[in-house]
């Protein structure tokens, strides 16, 4: 069985993020998507809510799994029983940070490889940091991410600053 690794944080999940996720998910017979609990960092979602956002936009694709996890992604792709991690590649500079950090997995675990997808052109200025943004000066990320995606967005950034 060819299972696969999709790692990230997906604060949120992007229509660049479910490009990967359905291309990846046609050459593996599983594909897990690990929502990363990272606890130096501040997340506009939690873990939880990151994974059952997922959960609801890949609902149709039946070989994808979505779970949250903590530490080194390698660590994970071990625990899924994966041979391979999936990362997606924007732009240039996307690369030389991927390639670091595909060595270094690979360093850890000979067992392990990296494959690379390149994203769609339309998709290759979508970050999650960029929809956040554009979200939190109310602009309309419609184009970035789904339909139920956004409204959970618009609906996190509305509590958040009502809270400031």
């Amino acid at each position: 069985m060819k299972i696969a690794v999709y790692p990230g944080s997906f604060d949120p999940v992007t229509k660049g993020h479910l490009d990967i996720i359905q291309r990846a998910s046609a050459l593996v017979d599983k594909l897990v998507v690990g929502v990363l609990n990272n606890n130096a960092k501040t997340p506009l979602f939690s873990a939880e809510e990151r994974v059952n956002m997922i959960k609801d936009v890949t609902g149709d694709l039946k070989n994808v799994q979505v779970e949250a996890f903590s530490g080194l992604s390698v660590d994970f792709v071990r625990k899924c029983n994966a041979g391979f991690i999936v990362r997606g590649l924007r732009a240039v500079t996307d690369f030389e940070y991927e390639l670091q950090m595909a060595q270094t997995n690979r360093s850890m675990d000979r067992g392990v490889d990296t494959i690379f997808f390149t994203t769609e052109l339309n998709y290759a200025y979508i970050s999650s940091t960029i929809v956040k943004e554009v979200a939190w000066y109310g602009g309309d990320i419609s184009g970035f991410v789904p339909r139920k995606v956004a409204e959970h967005v618009y609906r996190k950034i509305h509590d958040r600053k009502r809270q400031d």
